[in-house]
């Protein structure tokens, strides 16, 4: 790595650590009711929503009834916004007069956006009508984040309640969530986008003149619109000349800001953050860049508020930005490297490093190698998905480490809310191993983690590989799934393994390479993404009802530490044990074997 590079990644890791801490207080204020400087302005609206909602503010309800609203809200969430797609082409605000969205793409998306996962087998511009952007996705990144922070603040009740079996209201919850973090976060970070120049409109697509023309080929066509042949049954070629190139519009600033801050990732347009209406500047990727980490960092923070020690939310953050970091030091080193194969074909090597820098195939000159490598890891390190290169142009090792950041868990950071209550889930796994090495009951922050506990806990470890590596399975057994991959040989099963690794860990970033919008796809990495956050969200809350329950033992000495580095070494190692010995073999088949036959090792590709 250059100076250079380490400066852009000690200012990005040192900002975002720095903002933790003030933004996780506020946070924990809002979620326990204290007043906070937003009260005086948002409390009277706070209060509306209730009194409109029929919701009591002082109801709380058992995990069992708060699970029930979370899945019911997200039902009605999912059914809106399929039927939104479905319906778009009589819809207002279409200025493009864009047509429906198939059956199965309906059902993919709508999926994909409300359980946070922002899965886009879709072009933005050339599928979404406005009213479907704004009304459907983008509302949905505001409440499936909110679903997913809501989650986890009724865990960290579960462990500060003593013989309870209530851990607060989920309407409360999302509302405080929405109204007093997402929403005020988004408004400032949409209006500096504005400024950056990301485009907010609702007129039509410009068009707009060429510098030069431009002249190429294209099939000609008949009256009935289907390809001419000549008698050689080959296409009839004609030469066209274009002057005029059309630039999709549309209120993209408002949809960037939330699907950054709460780690959605769905780009407005088809290239996502890589877009210059999108993304057009280095400062407005930091900015994107900062937000994909600022409340799921500041969320350790929060938990170490609410549950009475400040040391066990660093303790979580340490273990997260350790893992973070060293993954980022082998990404931008692997991209900055360059390609050895360009040796092979007479390119000499140290020259293309001085000219290129490394792997420049798939980046935007605007953000060059470093911020193309650490966004990569960002984004998959936190359960955003958004994209500001292309990761399927990525050497191999570059692509196997935002692979394998989601094979986690998306824990290291990981989704506003979902991130740290999975991290919390390996914490109640780590003490357990560490509680049956010493023969003790394991105890997490004063209570006793018990067979219950431990099962609802493996359950969230265990779906999303079974999600992924059944799915990938699948996939490469049937031809409709194998009938999807451009690339021959490993690279093409990295495709398969990296798109329902993102899908079954509610990611939502695209290796590309892959036509994953058809019906075979849609379905299988719909179902991935449904069982992927359902099937943890609804464990961690039977975990807090079970935690409500249950008195707190005093700290003794026989009692393990959970603040200390020797904690956060277990942590981390219990993490990557996991991710290790269930994916290991799988990436051994995709990106390992690539990077050896990029070396010149084993066999040649088939």
């Amino acid at each position: 790595m250059t100076s250079n590079s380490f400066f852009q990644v000690g200012l990005y890791v040192v900002t975002l650590l720095v903002l933790a801490k003030p933004l996780g207080w506020y946070m924990a204020r809002v979620y326990e009711g204290e007043p906070v400087g937003l009260s005086r302005i948002l409390a009277p609206l706070e209060g509306l929503i209730y009194r409109l909602a029929g919701v009591d503010l002082k109801h709380e309800m058992r995990w069992t009834d708060y699970a029930i609203a979370m899945l019911v809200f997200n039902l009605l969430g999912f059914l809106a916004l399929f039927a939104l797609q479905c319906l778009q082409a009589g819809l207002p605000l279409n200025p493009q007069n864009l047509p429906a969205v198939s059956p199965d793409s309906s059902f993919n998306t709508a999926v994909s956006f409300a359980t946070n996962t922002n899965w886009q087998a879709y072009s933005g511009e050339v599928t979404m009508s406005y009213l479907t952007q704004m009304l459907g996705l983008t509302v949905q990144n505001f409440v499936s984040a909110a679903a997913g922070m809501a989650t986890l603040v009724a865990l960290i009740r579960g462990f500060t309640r003593r013989k309870a079996d209530i851990i607060g209201n989920f309407w409360v919850d999302m509302t405080r969530s929405t109204l007093y973090i997402l929403m005020p976060l988004s408004l400032v970070l949409a209006l500096v986008l504005v400024g950056q120049g990301v485009v907010q409109t609702l007129k039509p697509y410009q068009s707009v003149p060429l510098l030069e023309a431009v002249s190429y080929e294209q099939a000609k066509l008949g009256a009935d619109g289907v390809a001419l042949q000549d008698a050689n049954g080959k296409p009839v070629m004609e030469a066209v000349q274009t002057t005029q190139q059309v630039i999709a519009m549309g209120p993209a600033a408002s949809q960037v800001a939330i699907k950054q801050l709460g780690t959605n990732g769905g780009g407005f347009f088809n290239v996502n953050s890589a877009h210059p209406l999108e993304n057009p500047t280095p400062l407005s990727n930091f900015l994107e860049m900062l937000a994909i980490l600022l409340i799921p960092a500041a969320l350790c923070h929060t938990f170490g508020v609410m549950v009475g020690d400040t040391r066990q939310g660093w303790a979580i953050l340490a273990a997260m930005t350790l893992v973070l970091v060293a993954l980022i030091l082998v990404e931008v080193p692997a991209e900055q490297s360059g390609n050895p194969a360009l040796s092979a074909l007479g390119v000499d090597q140290s020259a293309n490093k001085a000219q290129s820098g490394g792997n420049t195939e798939g980046k935007e000159t605007r953000f060059g190698i470093t911020n193309s490598a650490v966004w990569a890891v960002v984004t998959t390190a936190a359960s955003n998905g958004s994209v500001n290169a292309m990761h399927d142009s990525f050497t191999p090792i570059g692509g196997l480490v935002p692979m394998w950041l989601m094979q986690l868990g998306e824990v290291i950071f990981g989704g506003v809310g979902s991130g740290l209550y999975g991290m919390i889930m390996f914490a109640i796994v780590a003490v357990f191993v560490s509680g049956l090495m010493i023969g003790r009951t394991p105890e997490y922050l004063g209570k006793k983690i018990e067979a219950f506990e431990m099962k609802m806990a493996a359950i969230t470890i265990l779906i999303p590989p079974l999600m992924v590596l059944g799915g990938s399975a699948v996939a490469v057994m049937v031809d409709v799934g194998k009938a999807a991959v451009f690339n021959p040989g490993a690279h093409g099963f990295s495709e398969i393994l990296y798109a329902f690794s993102s899908a079954g860990n509610n990611n939502g970033s695209a290796f590309g390479g892959l036509s994953a919008n058809t019906p075979f796809y849609n379905v299988m990495l719909g179902i991935a993404m449904l069982f992927s956050r359902y099937w943890l969200a609804v464990p961690v809350l039977a975990i807090a009802g079970s935690l409500a329950a249950k008195k707190v033992i005093p700290f003794g000495p026989g009692t393990l530490p959970t603040h200390t580095p020797l904690f956060v070494m277990l942590l981390i190692g219990t993490v990557l044990m996991v991710g290790a010995l269930t994916f290991i073999p799988a990436l051994a088949l995709g990106p390992v074997v690539e990077q050896l036959h990029l070396l010149g090792v084993g066999p040649a590709k088939g």
